[in-house]
């Protein structure tokens, strides 16, 4: 990571099927070809690769003391960032489109962070750009008792995406090597050997079912989920979301920050990388999530599959008498 400065989409009704392929066409040659490079305005950085400016690279360790949440990459403001978030999230709708009906591709994404980053909140913005038929979603909390009785990815293999799908983790199998490091649920020589046993998990999942995975760390500093600790307490309508146990957790902040400079060291992978996303600002955040899943899923170079039957046949023997009686 670089160094930071200090289901399937149906036609609505009474809609011509042409006019669909015809604009689907030219959506599917949008998402082929790189956008035209755009000048930097006067008081504006050039943007920059979010990709490779918050991927892990595998091997390499991150010290979150090194990043600033609330980095915008050029970005000055939410109006200034709204058309690409716009453009985003008409990609990632064609995309899934691409996804669901090729069966070939499924994708997980995995956000992590401490209370208050915003992961409720950026899987509302990704949803936007997809229908909801093809994903699920699915939050982990404290284990059950009936998966406490078993190995600690049990839980986790129910929730995985078939191929053509999507599953969002808010939370995942990562909290087997967060919460019990931090509050010292188990010996340390039990939850580190899960590092490896992690990584093997999600290389069978990209070599055994062709699955991308994608995970988010969205960093957010003290001050800042403090702050929004607040906002909760001044907000009658999400006094909902307010637990004393947030604030205590506040006292383990070091902790944690370790324990996940650790898991992005042994466990971000060429097939399962980690992405460090400054969070402060949350258009920001929702802008460089879609970024990245909207970028890897091009990269898969999906394809809309050849169809089941002989298309010419069907409207010859359906359509074409249709034709032959509309009135003059």
């Amino acid at each position: 990571m670089s160094n930071l400065p200090t289901e399937l989409i149906q036609p609505e009704a009474g809609v011509d099927s042409t006019e669909i392929d015809a604009d689907f066409d030219s959506v599917l040659l949008d998402l082929r070809d790189d956008e035209p490079a755009q000048p930097a305005k006067a008081g504006h950085l050039p943007l920059v690769d979010l990709y490779k400016e918050f991927v892990v690279e595998p091997g390499t360790r991150v010290h979150l003391g090194e990043i600033e949440p609330g980095y915008c990459a050029g970005y000055e403001s939410r109006e200034s960032a709204q058309p690409r978030l716009q453009l985003l999230l008409r990609k990632l709708d064609r995309l899934q489109y691409l996804m669901y009906a090729e069966k070939k591709h499924s994708l997980l994404i995995v956000f992590q962070g401490l209370d208050a980053c915003g992961k409720d909140g950026v899987i509302r913005h990704i949803l936007n750009g997809m229908n909801p038929a093809g994903c699920r979603l699915v939050g982990f909390k404290y284990p059950k008792p009936e998966e406490l009785a078993h190995d600690f990815l049990w839980r986790i293999h129910p929730h995985l995406p078939a191929k053509g799908e999507t599953s969002i983790f808010n939370r995942s199998h990562y909290e087997d090597v967060l919460v019990v490091r931090v509050h010292q649920f188990m010996q340390a020589s039990t939850w580190a050997k899960r590092y490896e046993l992690i990584n093997d998990f999600e290389k069978l999942l990209s070599t055994e079912n062709n699955t991308t995975v994608l995970k988010f760390f969205l960093y957010i500093s003290k001050d800042e989920q403090l702050a929004r600790f607040r906002q909760r307490l001044e907000d009658p309508s999400r006094h909902w979301k307010i637990s004393e146990a947030d604030y205590k957790e506040r006292v383990h902040w070091n902790r944690y920050t370790e324990a996940f400079e650790d898991m992005f060291h042994r466990t971000s992978t060429r097939f399962a990388p980690w992405f460090v996303i400054p969070s402060n600002h949350k258009w920001f955040r929702d802008l460089a999530v879609s970024e990245i899943v909207t970028r890897t899923l091009e990269g898969l170079d999906m394809k809309l599959p050849e169809p089941a039957v002989n298309i010419a046949d069907i409207f010859r023997r359906y359509h074409a008498a249709e034709e032959l009686s509309e009135p003059l």
